[in-house]
Order: structure tokens, then sequence, then C-alpha cells
């Protein structure tokens, strides 16, 4: 059979226990060039031994990781990725600049050092002493370590936390253009807008199980419901009985009421609540279908 050859990294079929725990638990997985794949799953779902399999850092006890064809310990394979992790020390005395050219130093086509402080927004930072730095600021050099040998794979472990909005947006366009020159790049977050927008496919993993893959329609598309977001004088026990209703949530001044019979659940709100005003009816969110995928696989566990 052939080889396919856009898909750059691969989990297959792997075991992971850390210590008694099974960490991973049959688990398949491919990343394929110019595709961002988002790995989302709860806490304790088996993302970071995910991770840390993947780019070689822990070895499976069964099935086979693969990178670039490679062992992922191989140095070869190891060359062509960029890994940012959720924490890092970094050399307290050295400046912004002097660890990237450090850093850049390490790969034979390694971008220039002032393109690279450019695409973490460094350039202003590029003399201060990395112990200097706030934890945004942090994070900006760790995405800047990650990205200077231009790799083929670039894994990003919750890559904006501690980033405020406009650094973040930043962030994701820097994302975009690693894409756009071919790279996959393998994202974990718990801020579902960043899924959301960045992920050309989003895998959701439980108990170290692959539960879902797929584009981020498709998945949202599992909820199998809609969003009703509005404001009424009306009782949230009350809400609940209406047609169709899985589940309501106070917002603020809102409600919002997950519907699996939209026109239904339409219907015997506006018959229940003649104040009814702001109606908003929406898809449901990739949050929404999250806890349906996942629901299933809990409940069964229980």
């Amino acid at each position: 059979m052939p080889q396919d050859l856009s898909i750059t990294a691969s989990l297959a079929n792997v075991d992971k226990h850390m210590g008694k725990i099974r960490a991973l638990d049959g688990l398949s997985l491919d990343l394929r060039a110019g595709e961002v794949i988002a790995l989302l799953g709860p806490n304790g779902a088996g993302k970071t031994t995910a991770v840390g399999v993947l780019t070689g850092r822990l070895i499976p006890d069964s099935g086979a990781a693969s990178l670039f064809g490679l062992d992922p310990r191989h140095f070869a394979a190891r060359q062509r990725m960029g890994v940012m992790l959720q924490s890092a020390g970094l050399p307290d005395v050295l400046t912004v600049r002097e660890l990237v050219a450090l850093q850049s130093g390490y790969y034979r086509d390694a971008r220039p050092v002032p393109e690279t402080l450019a695409l973490a927004g460094l350039t202003d930072l590029a003399k201060r002493r990395a112990g200097e730095l706030s934890g945004g600021q942090s994070r900006r050099l760790q995405f800047a370590l990650a990205i200077c040998g231009r790799p083929d794979l670039l894994v990003l472990d919750e890559p904006t936390t501690g980033l405020d909005a406009p650094a973040r947006r930043a962030l994701w366009a820097s994302v975009r253009q690693a894409t756009d020159g071919g790279a996959a790049v393998l994202l974990t977050t718990h801020y579902l807008e960043e899924a959301d927008a960045l992920a050309d496919r989003i895998a959701v993993i439980d108990r170290g199980r692959n539960v879902a893959d797929g584009p981020p329609d498709a998945i949202r598309a599992r909820a199998a419901a809609t969003a009703i977001r509005c404001r009424a004088d009306i009782a949230q026990e009350a809400l609940a009985r209406l047609a169709a209703v899985r589940s309501v949530e106070r917002e603020g001044a809102y409600w919002r009421v997950l519907s699996a019979d939209a026109p239904a659940t339409l219907r015997a709100l506006l018959a229940a609540a003649p104040d009814l005003a702001d109606l908003r009816v929406e898809p449901a969110s990739l949050e929404d279908a999250l806890a349906a995928v996942l629901m299933p696989q809990h409940k069964d566990a229980a």
C-alpha cells in the first residue's frame, strides 16, 4: 500500500502507562502537512502524554510513533520539529536576542533572528534579559524558540496561556503563516475559541482514546442541537421542562437553552414567556459538541 507522503507524524495503536495509570489506550493519530490539528479533551485525557510520545520524550509501551518516517528520537527527525511546551526554563541572564540566536544555531536553515523576533512580537524586547520578562512575554519567547528553525512540524502545548488578546491574535497569524508554508501544527489548548479559529481538524481524546476526529464543523454537528439565547422572566426549571430542551444555563441577564428541536422549543418558549426579548438562535458551540461527544464515554464508565 503506498505511503501517504502528506503525513508528517503519526501514532498507531499506542499504549502508554504512566505509573499505574493507562494514559494512552490504543491511540491512533495522524498529522498532515499544511494542517492545524487541535488535540482536545478533559484534564487527564492523555493529551500531554500523546505530545510526549510524538516528540520522542516518551517511549510507547506498545504500538508505534513515527516522525517523518523515523523514530521520533532520531536526530534527523527532531531537527525538523519545533516544540513549545506548557512550561520551560530559560536562562535568566541571556537576552531575548541571544536566546533566539543560540537556538537558531542548532538548525541548518534557521530564520534570520530579526524575522523570528518579528513573528513572535519580540522586536522591541530583543535586548531585555529573559529573567525580566513577564509571563506573557516569556510565552512569546518560547514560541520564537519553537519557530526559529523553520520546522516542518510545530507542536504548541497551550501556547497562548498568559497572552493578552492582541498577542494571541498575532500568534494565531504566525501559526497560519507556518501552515501556509507547508508545516503541520499540533495544538493543545483549553481555549475552545482558539481551536475553532485555528484548527483545520479537531481530535478529541478521553481516557487515552480517540473519540472524535474531523473538521470543526463536523465536530460541532455531533452536538445535534441548536442554541437559543434570550431574556425572559421564567424559572430555570420551567425552561428545562419545555419541549426538546437538553440543557439550560444562565449567562448574566440571558438564558441559554440547548434544544434538540429548535422549532418545537421556540413554540413552547413563546407560549410560556410572553415577555420574551432579545431572542437569538444559533448553532451549537464547540463546547456543546465536546460535551455531547464525551458524555457517552463517561456514562459507559459509570
